[in-house]
């Protein structure tokens, strides 16, 4: 079994490449990847066997090795930045909810703003 990473990957068209380890591309097909994976992303490490195609080397049997480092999770704010973030919203939302129960609508630079913060807590959440 060879081991290599994905250099490219349509899922659209259902092939791409793997570069070996060693060296030179691998053509692979949708066909030979395992049960459960529907794409390929670039970087992720594979192990599979080599077939002699008609036009080069075409990946056998794959299994992927591990998946490639996610760069958003990389860049999501620690646990306890979000800690603060999330009880500073609860008290603006809190202070929002008391002007409707007295009949009134926030102003509208102030609604802009917890609008934009709910963004990007959101934001921080799918991550």
């Amino acid at each position: 079994m060879a081991i290599g990473k994905v250099r490219f990957y349509d899922a659209d068209k259902g092939f791409g490449f793997i570069t070996k380890d060693e060296g030179g591309d691998v053509y692979v097909r949708s066909s030979v990847l395992p049960a459960g994976v529907a794409s390929l992303k670039p970087g992720q490490k594979v192990e599979f066997g080599i077939v002699e195609g008609r036009r080069g080397e075409q990946a056998l049997s794959l299994r992927v090795v591990d998946q490639p480092p996610s760069l958003s999770k990389a860049l999501r704010k620690k646990p306890e930045q979000m800690v603060v973030i999330v009880e500073d919203l609860i008290k603006l939302l809190d202070a929002l909810g008391n002007g409707y129960r007295h009949g009134r609508y926030p102003d509208s630079r102030h609604s802009a703003s917890i609008a934009q913060l709910l963004r990007s807590v959101a934001d921080e959440l799918e991550l």
